[in-house]
């Protein structure tokens, strides 16, 4: 995707908070982990993105949960918890991305979501001010939260169940094992890209639509997991969108379903004029 107007990399909270209280009030603010589950369309991104780096990404761990920074990477949390031996926390290991955008959207797999392992989460609002947030504020529910745009997760602290390292780390593998089996990993992709719809699975109605491979320009719906798009190379924000559309289309035409983006698309369109 195009670039941002502006890049902040806050140095710890305060100084987020600070900036956030004092920048001008018709500046937009985005948020970005390691952009796993993130669209940048060809545009760019008005305003300030602000990017959580290491001082977000402490890892502290106690006897029955765990304290961690919004930019801690799920599966360094997931291993943290498998050295104190705290179990419950595994499925973590196959999400790629941060624990502020875990919480943002309730990611999950393996049966498991983040909201089951919540204890806390700390925010800052767009002026600056510090919230500690209870699982129901935060309202989360399949593939969403009711965290108001605009507001910053910096901290969360999960539980775990003390649990044996050995059996920890193997339902890890076996979770490891599923994933190379049946998502193309190794691939230019930003992750699963649609929502299941309730009681269906989005890849088995893009599949029946007719879409798995179909492509536009370096675009292409994976043939090994047809819920993921991949960048064969080359490809522009707006061909990874615009297949997107093309499968929604499609689903929508063959099963009158509506399917949901998962991945996250912020910025405008290549010579702007387009709605973030």
């Amino acid at each position: 995707g195009g670039p941002a107007e502006v890049l902040f990399r806050p140095a710890d909270a305060a100084d987020l908070a600070l900036f956030l209280g004092e920048r001008p009030a018709d500046m937009p603010v985005c948020v970005l982990g390691v952009g796993s589950n993130l669209l940048v369309r060809d545009g760019g991104v008005r305003g300030a993105v602000v990017r959580l780096g290491g001082a977000f990404a402490g890892i502290q761990v106690g006897k029955d949960h765990i304290h961690t920074g919004a930019g801690a990477l799920d599966l360094n949390l997931a291993l943290a918890a498998r050295g104190a031996g705290l179990g419950g926390l595994e499925f973590l290991a196959g999400i790629p991305g941060t624990i502020g955008g875990a919480l943002r959207m309730n990611a999950g797999c393996h049966g498991h979501e983040i909201k089951d392992v919540l204890v806390a989460a700390e925010a800052l609002d767009p002026d600056g001010r510090t919230h500690n947030l209870t699982p129901a504020d935060l309202g989360l529910s399949y593939r969403r939260s009711a965290l108001p745009e605009g507001w910053i997760i910096t901290a969360a602290t999960l539980r775990g169940t003390p649990d044996d390292p050995q059996a920890i780390r193997a339902r890890m593998d076996h979770y490891k094992q599923q994933r190379e089996a049946s998502q193309p990993l190794g691939t230019a992709t930003g992750g699963s890209t649609f929502a299941n719809p309730e009681g269906m699975r989005a890849w088995e109605l893009i599949d029946g639509a007719g879409c798995r491979g179909l492509r536009r320009g370096g675009a292409k719906v994976s043939e090994k997991h047809c819920n993921f798009l991949i960048n064969e190379g080359g490809a522009t924000a707006a061909d990874l969108e615009g297949l997107g559309e093309e499968v929604r289309r499609r689903v929508a035409q063959r099963y009158g379903v509506e399917l949901r983006w998962e991945i996250r698309r912020v910025g405008e369109p290549a010579g702007g004029g387009g709605t973030p």
